[in-house]
C-alpha cells in the first residue's frame, strides 16, 4: 500500500485480501434482510428509496406494505399518488414517494415496465442518484460499480485515511477513485452490500469496537485514533425554527381540510387551517390582523388544545399549536380557500402529515 498525497492506496493484491476479507465477514454477519433475498429490480428499486434517509427498522414495514399493495412497478403506476402517500404516511420526506410513484409510470410508459440495466441510465430516473442508481445496477444487474452511501464514506475514509471533507469536490474525487479500484469485478453486488453493511453495523459512526474488526490491521483511523475525527464532513446542518398555528374548523363533525400545494413541506398531504407566525403565539387574539381568522373566531367557539406539539424535521424544527373552532349545523361558514368539509371515514384515508394524523387520535376524533 502507497500513500497518495492524501490517503492510503492499495495495490491490485491489497485489493484482493481487501475483498477476500470483506466478504468473509459478511457472509457470517450481515443481516437476512427482505430485499437482500432477490435480484429483482422493482424490489430492489423500492426498498432503495425507502430506506433514504430512514433506518431499517422503520423502514421494513413499509417495504412489506407496498409490496403487499403494489407487488409489481405495473401496479404501482396505477396506484392513485394520494393513495400512495397514505401508505408513505409517518416516513417523511414525501417528495420521495411523490418521486417513487413518477418513476413507476416512467418504466411503464417509456420502458415497458423494464428497469433499465446500468447506473448510469438508472441515474436518469427521477429520485435516483449515483448511490442509488449504482446499487440498483449492481444488485439486479451484476454491474461493476461502487454503491457510496454514508456508511461506505465512513469504511473508506477510515480504513485509507481520506481526511478530505466528503463533501468537497477534492473528497468527491478521492472517495470515487478508491471505491473504483476496489470494488469487486467476480462479485460486485456482494461487495456493495457488504460495503453498506460493515458500515451499518461494524464501522459505526460512534465508539465502533475496532478490537473486532478485520482491517485493524491495515486501518489508518485505528492506527492513529482518528475513529471519530473520520470521514471529515465540513458542512453544518442549518436548522430553521417555525411557530405554526392550526385551526381545526368543525361543523356536524366534519373537519374543514385543505391539500397542501407549493414548495413547502408535505406538499400533496391534507392539513387544516393554517397561520405562521415569526414568533411563538399564546392565543388567537394575538394574530387578529388576520381577517380570515378574525371572522372564523367571531362566528365560532375557540378551544385551545393544551398542548404544545414539536415536530423534528431535518432541517426544520415546528412549534406547533391546535385549536378548535366549532360552529352550530345551521351557521354559514366562508371557509378559506382551497379548503372543504370531510366526515371522519374520508379524513380517514386521506394523506396527511403524521403529526396531523398523531393529534385527531390524541383527541379521539378518528
Amino acid at each position: 500500500m502507497h500513500i497518495s498525497e492524501n490517503y492510503m492506496v492499495p495495490d491490485h493484491f491489497q485489493v484482493i485480501d481487501f475483498n477476500k476479507k470483506l466478504k468473509s465477514w459478511y457472509l457470517k454477519n450481515h443481516r437476512p434482510l427482505l430485499w437482500r433475498q432477490t435480484n429483482d429490480p422493482y424490489k430492489i428499486w423500492l426498498s432503495e428509496i425507502i430506506l433514504q434517509q430512514t433506518r431499517v427498522a422503520q423502514g421494513t414495514p413499509y417495504y412489506e406494505k407496498f409490496l403487499l399493495n403494489y407487488p409489481t412497478v405495473f401496479d404501482l403506476a396505477k396506484a392513485d399518488e394520494r393513495d400512495v402517500l397514505r401508505l408513505w404516511q409517518g416516513l417523511g420526506y414525501y417528495s420521495r414517494a411523490r418521486n417513487m410513484h413518477f418513476t413507476a409510470r416512467q418504466i411503464v410508459g417509456e420502458f415497458e415496465g423494464k428497469f433499465p440495466e446500468t447506473a448510469a441510465q438508472l441515474s436518469k430516473l427521477k429520485g435516483l442518484g449515483h448511490y442509488t442508481a449504482a446499487a440498483i445496477a449492481s444488485f439486479a444487474f451484476g454491474e461493476a460499480v461502487a454503491a457510496i452511501d454514508g456508511n461506505v464514506y465512513r469504511v473508506m475514509s477510515r480504513i485509507f485515511g481520506i481526511q478530505s471533507d466528503m463533501l468537497s469536490n477534492e473528497g468527491k474525487k478521492e472517495f470515487a477513485a478508491l471505491a473504483k479500484e476496489l470494488v469487486s469485478l467476480d462479485d460486485p453486488a456482494t461487495y456493495n452490500q457488504a460495503m453498506i453493511e460493515f458500515g451499518a453495523i461494524q464501522c459505526v459512526p460512534v465508539s465502533p469496537d475496532c478490537k473486532i474488526c478485520p482491517f485493524n490491521d491495515i486501518c489508518f483511523a485505528y492506527e492513529f485514533k482518528m475513529q471519530s475525527q473520520l470521514p471529515v464532513k465540513v458542512k453544518k446542518l442549518t436548522v430553521r425554527h417555525r411557530s405554526l398555528h392550526y385551526f381545526l374548523i368543525r361543523k356536524n363533525d366534519e373537519l374543514a381540510m385543505r391539500e397542501r400545494l407549493g414548495r413547502d413541506i408535505w406538499k400533496g398531504l391534507y392539513d387544516f387551517y393554517l397561520l405562521e407566525s415569526e414568533t411563538a403565539v399564546n392565543s388567537p387574539d394575538d394574530m387578529d390582523d388576520e381577517p380570515i381568522l378574525r371572522v372564523l373566531l367571531k362566528k365560532g367557539r375557540i378551544s385551545e388544545i393544551p398542548r404544545l406539539y414539536t415536530h423534528i424535521l431535518t432541517h426544520q424544527r415546528l412549534n406547533v399549536r391546535f385549536w378548535w373552532i366549532d360552529f352550530q349545523p345551521g351557521d354559514t361558514i366562508d371557509l378559506p380557500p382551497g379548503m372543504a368539509f370531510y366526515t371522519k371515514e374520508q379524513i380517514e384515508i386521506l394523506p396527511k402529515p403524521i403529526l396531523i394524523d398523531t393529534l385527531l387520535k390524541e383527541e379521539n376524533y378518528l
